[in-house]
């Protein structure tokens, strides 16, 4: 059951947070608690399934990275993991996750490359299709960013 202090958690957790070598004795400062104990309950939050991640939001184009995108692949389903795991391997790749594919779109592997131009993006995109021999994807690019922001609980 989530309390009123969790709920206060929870809303703190929604917010940026400091970029330090102690981001979450900040917090639990701010909410006049331990450390160690707002770490816990983090953690039971995330066993619970409450909380499922906490993650940075990097804004691409303040970064240098000009282009973006988002390659879809069809992948045989018995190469699915070790071509996700490769894919995941790259320094410009920030997302590689599996999708059931569906009649009228078959890909199941998509991915998200971020370069400081087009050429670059391609350099690895096709570096990933000719390490892989899949020649079966689809590239569609960025063209602008609309939203940059994630669900808000509790407010």
């Amino acid at each position: 059951m989530i309390d009123n202090f969790d709920k206060k958690i929870i809303r703190k957790l929604q917010e940026n947070i400091s970029i330090s070598a102690t981001p979450f004795k900040e917090i639990a400062d701010e909410l006049n608690m331990n450390e160690d104990d707002l770490i816990s309950k983090i953690k039971t939050y995330n066993e619970a399934g409450i909380l499922k991640r906490v993650g940075a939001i990097l804004y691409h184009r303040k970064a240098g990275f000009n282009a973006n995108a988002m390659v879809v692949w069809k992948i045989d389903d018995k190469n699915l993991d070790e071509a996700g795991k490769y894919m995941a391997s790259f320094s410009e790749i920030s997302h590689c996750y599996e999708r059931k594919p569906c009649d009228s779109w078959d890909y199941n592997l998509y991915s998200m490359v971020h370069g400081k131009d087009k050429e670059s993006c391609n350099k690895i995109i096709e570096k990933i299709s000719n390490d892989l021999g899949v020649k079966d994807y689809k590239i569609l690019y960025s063209t602008r960013e609309l939203k940059k922001t994630s669900m808000k609980y509790f407010l």
